[in-house]
């Protein structure tokens, strides 16, 4: 058996934190490289190599590449919806070429795995807003989408054309108590348990009423090593996949946490994100991984609500 040695691009923020840590459990802390442009996260620190790289300088990442003998890649640096919007040349320019600079290395050194994210924000108001399957019409309304959807087929790109074993997935809004949020749209998720303990009382910035797909990070962390591990030929779709969790409102999570600060109130003050949440489905429909890679989540609302609340 090939000895893997990966290395995880961004793993400072969201989900690099706990996906970095959940790799060393599995393949042990020398053999998980993690890498960002930050500082190295408080969480990481003693677990294993930490390298500081930027993405988007192609020759410091080659060097890094070889000289680490590094067989797998996860990149998850990425500008994220709502801060995309602040910025849409910068986020247009860094999540696109940090995925090319990735798959050219990828093949020019016959990486063996590439593992890259996508969103739910490919999808755009002319998605079917229930159930919104696999395959649809897909036509996003910010540069976060745009260029979430232009990776997928560049992914699905390297795979047809220099059999580049590259694999996605959509992640809905993700929720957790380890690392903080880096800048979405469902961030209100995130942030209302935090305000909940502090404050007992939150502002939402969507309105009560806007349902989005939701995950909690040990589902998604879960999701994406078994998209990982899956048999190649059991992977059907090499653009990215639709994967669910579970799907609510700010007024359906706000009565699930007051049942446990009863004392908690919620106001509402819809902005900029409002239009953006608008524009994407309310749920999601995941029979492809469900069949091809045997996906099924953990936790519903009230098991992360729980969760969640215990943890922080």
């Amino acid at each position: 058996m090939i000895k893997e040695k990966i290395l995880v691009i961004g793993a400072s923020g969201q989900i690099g934190v706990e996906l970095t840590l959940a790799l060393r459990k599995i393949y042990g802390n020398a053999s998980v490289v993690a890498s960002d442009l930050r500082e190295e996260n408080e969480l990481l620190k003693g677990t294993g190599p930490y390298v500081s790289l930027d993405v988007m300088n192609k020759e410091m990442l080659h060097v890094q590449v070889i000289r680490q003998n590094i067989t797998q890649i996860y990149l998850l640096a990425a500008i994220l919806s709502a801060t995309g919007e602040k910025n849409p040349n910068l986020a247009w320019s860094l999540n696109m070429q940090s995925l090319l600079n990735v798959l050219d290395i990828a093949k020019e050194e016959k990486i063996h795995k590439v593992y890259w994210p996508s969103s739910i924000a490919v999808f755009g108001p002319t998605s079917p807003k229930k159930d919104c399957p696999q395959q649809t019409v897909i036509e996003p309304i910010t540069v976060y989408g745009i260029s979430k959807y232009a990776g997928e087929f560049w992914c699905n790109y390297y795979h047809q054309r220099w059999g580049l074993d590259v694999r996605s997935i959509r992640y809905p809004g993700l929720i957790s108590y380890k690392s903080a949020p880096g800048g979405g749209t469902t961030d209100y998720a995130v942030e209302i348990f935090h305000e909940a303990l502090e404050e007992k009382k939150y502002d939402c910035f969507l309105q009560e009423d806007t349902y989005l797909p939701m995950m909690y990070m040990p589902d998604a962390i879960k999701a994406t090593l078994e998209l990982m591990e899956a048999p190649a030929e059991k992977i059907t779709i090499r653009t990215s996949y639709n994967i669910s969790g579970m799907s609510f409102s700010p007024k359906e999570i706000a009565a699930e946490i007051k049942k446990h600060i009863p004392e908690f109130i919620i106001s509402y003050k819809p902005d900029y994100r409002q239009q953006i949440a608008n524009s994407w489905p309310q749920s999601i429909d995941d029979s492809v991984a469900r069949k091809d890679w045997g996906w099924k989540e953990d936790f519903d609302l009230s098991a992360m609500t729980k969760d969640m609340l215990e943890n922080l």
